[in-house]
């Protein structure tokens, strides 16, 4: 087998890699690149610019800059719990956790956020969508196209990782 630390051992109970540790990696990257890439670098929206704070006074601003900071911080709680995870068992006994397990488990957790983050900001509470420098009938699309990205990256992740463990 190929995660038994020598030929023929069955692989001990827990010594599988923690794929709780990649989804949350993949939460913690997929909230950074939503703050630093469509908050900061294009400026296409702030946590609370559909929430009565649109970006066109100082006052706004810093309101949409303390809501982003918080925002920033929460997906830094995510990647700091998934390096203890994966640091916790990284440090026992264990056999070669199988390639690209990692990448598949942090692409299903930026899938998640993805998901989620758009589902309950963009459509249920509705305070900001994705692209809000375009006219307000378009960004129903940018916010579907957001969806459809994170469920292409769950899945996608969730293949690959089915794909490894058939291996196996």
């Amino acid at each position: 087998m190929a995660d038994a630390p020598f030929p023929g051992d069955a692989p001990r109970e827990g010594t599988r890699f923690p794929r709780s540790a990649g989804i949350l990696l993949g939460l913690g990257l997929g909230g950074f690149f939503d703050g630093i890439v469509l908050h900061q670098v294009l400026q296409w929206h702030h946590l609370l610019t559909s929430a009565g704070y649109p970006p066109d006074s100082v006052a706004n601003l810093r309101v949409n800059t303390l809501a982003d900071g918080l925002f920033h911080a929460s997906t830094y709680v995510f990647v700091v719990l998934g390096l203890a995870v994966l640091w916790r068992h990284a440090r026992r006994p264990h056999p070669r956790w199988a390639r690209g397990v990692l990448a598949a488990t942090v692409l299903m957790g930026f899938g998640i956020f993805n998901l989620v983050e758009g589902i309950v900001d963009h459509h249920i509470l509705g305070i900001h969508h994705v692209n809000e420098t375009v006219p307000r009938e378009q960004w129903i699309l940018w916010d579907l196209g957001f969806l459809a990205w994170g469920a292409a990256m769950l899945a996608g992740g969730w293949w690959w990782l089915r794909r490894l463990r058939h291996r196996a």
